[in-house]
């Protein structure tokens, strides 16, 4: 049954998961109404919600951005697998998407941590670079060092603008006659406008593939058992953050062994036609739990990886995000180099942290974070672990507490707890650690 929520004041380019105060009901904001004209700023919304299935015990804020009416949505190929399975459908970065099945996120999670989890990620987007110098191009657009991918290899990077900042993620992928950007599904347009300024200069030619590509995702510690035999590729002969071109199912396919969940795991990507069959190929193939964008949160909060909009955006660097080790700075020129010469020369002032707090005191995105009396911004990720059982979460605080064992405080419901800086991943016996 809807409920109307009070006026609150959020963001109005998110919407949100959250659980009502009263009743503890999982609710999902199905309309945002923004006040004024400027969706860069804090806006009073009045939101329509919708209560889905009670089925997480913690009060989780899954932060979504899209500014998408209903109608318009985009729909994956696997949208109908998704109806017949009774998902709980949402609005996703412009996507209708799952974001859990009928057994709950509990369940997908704990799937995925002892079994086979399948996900549905083809809202992904897909870049497809050729040219003499595709590798070139994609050095210049992005921080880690592409000309040292051999080919089947696979990295994870960032792509920034002239001050330094992330405009998104990605994953690099290194065929023999070309290179393959992922890119996140709510920047697929703003990262081909961004990088493609640069295609002349390198003479490459640069192809936006994300609507004819489809992508699933199978993790978890029996995921290579289950895939094995559907497939002529040899699942042994990939190393993680490799990949192999090949055949499941008889269906031409790109395999590759990486994935957000620190599971043993392999990324299809492959042609639309060939999506249902796909899902319905590896579902009959063994134990595996169809899994939503639920589960494929708190999976990736345990293993401490970024989500975009929330651990990172436009207005942090990777030296702040932690994520220098993307950043290969003697590489040559790139965008946004000269900050982030800047930044190792001298420092930077505010760092990304894992954090853990006393018992139940679950940290939500967006919760007021101090550093002794002074504010440092808010929360960017915050559960109940499901795997460890403790409460788990992200944030920015001034370089000198980022150390392990630094303390500072969360406001949580207007009372200050204190939050301990913890080393990530927060979860340590994922099979690819």
């Amino acid at each position: 049954m809807a409920r109307q929520l009070a006026t609150a004041v959020i963001p109005s380019e998110l919407a949100v998961i959250l659980r009502s105060e009263a009743t503890k009901d999982l609710l999902f904001v199905s309309h945002c109404q923004p006040r004024g004209e400027d969706n860069r700023s804090f806006a009073s919304l009045r939101m329509t919600t919708t209560a889905l299935d009670p089925v997480l015990p913690v009060r989780h804020i899954f932060a979504m951005t899209t500014t998408t009416a209903p109608s318009t949505l985009k729909r994956t190929p696997f949208y109908e697998k998704h109806l017949a399975l009774g998902a709980k459908l949402v609005p996703f970065a412009g996507w209708e998407m799952p974001v859990q099945y009928p057994q709950g996120v509990i369940a997908e999670h704990k799937a995925v941590r002892e079994g086979c989890g399948l996900f549905d990620v083809s809202h992904m987007g897909e870049f497809i670079i050729r040219g003499p110098r595709a590798v070139d191009f994609v050095n210049y657009v992005t921080t880690n060092d592409v000309a040292a991918l051999t080919i089947g290899q696979v990295h994870y990077s960032t792509i920034l603008n002239d001050r330094g900042t992330i405009e998104d993620d990605c994953l690099v992928y290194r065929f023999p006659d070309k290179v393959m950007m992922v890119v996140n599904a709510s920047n697929i347009d703003k990262d081909f406008a961004h990088i493609a300024r640069h295609a002349d200069k390198f003479g490459v030619e640069l192809t936006n593939v994300s609507d004819d590509m489809g992508l699933l995702a199978l993790q978890g510690p029996n995921a290579a058992a289950i895939l094995q035999p559907l497939t002529d590729v040899d699942l042994s002969s990939i190393k993680y953050y490799h990949f192999a071109e090949g055949k499941v199912s008889g269906m031409p396919m790109i395999v590759s062994r990486t994935g957000y969940t620190g599971e043993d795991g392999f990324e299809l990507y492959h042609d639309v036609q060939y999506s249902s069959r796909l899902w319905d190929s590896l579902m009959r193939a063994g134990d595996v739990t169809p899994a939503g964008l639920g589960a494929r949160d708190t999976l990736r909060l345990e293993m401490g990886m970024a989500l975009y909009g929330n651990d990172i955006d436009d207005t942090v660097t990777p030296l702040e995000a932690n994520l220098g080790w993307l950043v290969k700075l003697k590489k040559g020129d790139f965008v946004g180099k000269p900050v982030l010469d800047d930044q190792k020369a001298n420092g930077v002032k505010k760092k990304l942290v894992g954090f853990t707090l006393p018992e139940r005191n679950i940290a939500r995105h967006g919760y007021p974070v101090f550093a002794g009396d002074q504010a440092s911004g808010v929360v960017c990720s915050g559960t109940l672990s499901p795997t460890l059982g403790i409460p788990i979460g992200t944030a920015y605080v001034p370089t000198e507490l980022a150390k392990e064992g630094s303390v500072f405080e969360v406001e949580i419901r207007g009372k200050r707890v204190p939050a301990t800086v913890a080393k990530t991943p927060f979860y340590k016996e994922a099979s690819h650690l």
